[in-house]
């Protein structure tokens, strides 16, 4: 969303001057005069900034209440917990026993991507930022270990922690920050190891790009470091929900939500994303 505020990415072109901010949520059909959705059904789709949208039928998806509830469809049924799911096998090809690295690990994408890391067999290592979090890495989403990045003062400090907690090196590591993070985990990397670039969140407002230095290190590894989108995925997100909603029923997978209330939160949480404040996947509820 940031990004969709300036220049746009590659996917999606920016959002013009005097245009409802985009975001993705879940919401309640009030009326309707598309075939096969009712008032009361429960859709998602890119509902933006406002409190009742009007979208055309097919940009929408009702939600199969039977999978999990409406605040699973946020979380682990929605499309964050849909790209931990592909970025961790098809992009990370992430096999038992691994040994991964994921940064942002109490955040949307991280805290999906450490439970299915460990439910696959994996050492999960977690990176977050402060005590709290990390005792939620650990505790809750069962990590192995977590790295307090808040108490690394330089990019040598962290470097360093990653070296105590992945004394053995990093088969996969799961990027959600990219910049620091990401080159103190290059330095890490066990032979054919794989990199998942699944967000660069320290970067996307920085005055100054970091430059990455330990590039060599993935070529001495023989690793690989690939981007991906999930909206590729879009053909297969019924496998990774079908997958996704097993793993809730049987207890194994679960989600935490840092919940905003009111409409006129939105710009205060986007901004808590980028100070780290969130422990969780952060939303706003609109209460319409």
């Amino acid at each position: 969303m940031r990004s969709w505020m300036s220049e746009g990415t590659s996917y999606k072109q920016g959002i013009p001057l005097g245009e409802p901010m985009m975001g993705g949520g879940i919401a309640r059909v009030i009326d309707s005069r598309a075939d096969g959705f009712v008032p009361g059904d429960m859709v998602q789709a890119r509902l933006g900034w406002q409190t009742h949208p009007t979208i055309a039928a097919r940009f929408l998806q009702k939600l199969d209440l039977s999978l999990g509830t409406a605040e699973d469809w946020i979380g682990p049924l929605g499309l964050s917990a849909v790209t931990a799911y592909f970025g961790l096998r098809d992009i990370g090809g992430m096999r038992p026993n691994d040994r991964v690295l994921v940064s942002a690990a109490a955040g949307g994408v991280g805290q999906i991507a450490v439970q299915i890391a460990r439910i696959e067999g994996c050492r999960i290592v977690g990176i977050a930022g402060g005590a709290d979090k990390c005792a939620y890495v650990t505790n809750d989403l069962g990590a192995h270990a977590a790295i307090d990045y808040k108490a690394c003062s330089t990019g040598a400090d962290l470097e360093a922690a990653i070296g105590r907690a992945c004394p053995g090196g990093i088969d996969l590591y799961f990027d959600n920050v990219g910049g620091a993070t990401l080159d103190a985990a290059l330095a890490h990397l066990r032979h054919g190891a794989r990199v998942v670039l699944c967000g660069r969140i320290s970067q996307t407002h920085a005055a100054e790009r970091y430059g990455i230095r330990n590039l060599d290190k993935l070529a001495s590894a023989r690793g690989r470091m690939q981007g991906f989108l999930v909206f590729n995925y879009h053909d297969r997100y019924d496998e990774a929900r079908a997958w996704l909603a097993a793993r809730l029923r049987d207890g194994s997978l679960r989600q935490r939500l840092h919940v905003l209330e009111g409409l006129d939160q939105a710009p205060i949480g986007l901004g808590m994303l980028f100070r780290g404040e969130n422990t969780g996947k952060l939303v706003v509820r609109v209460e319409a």
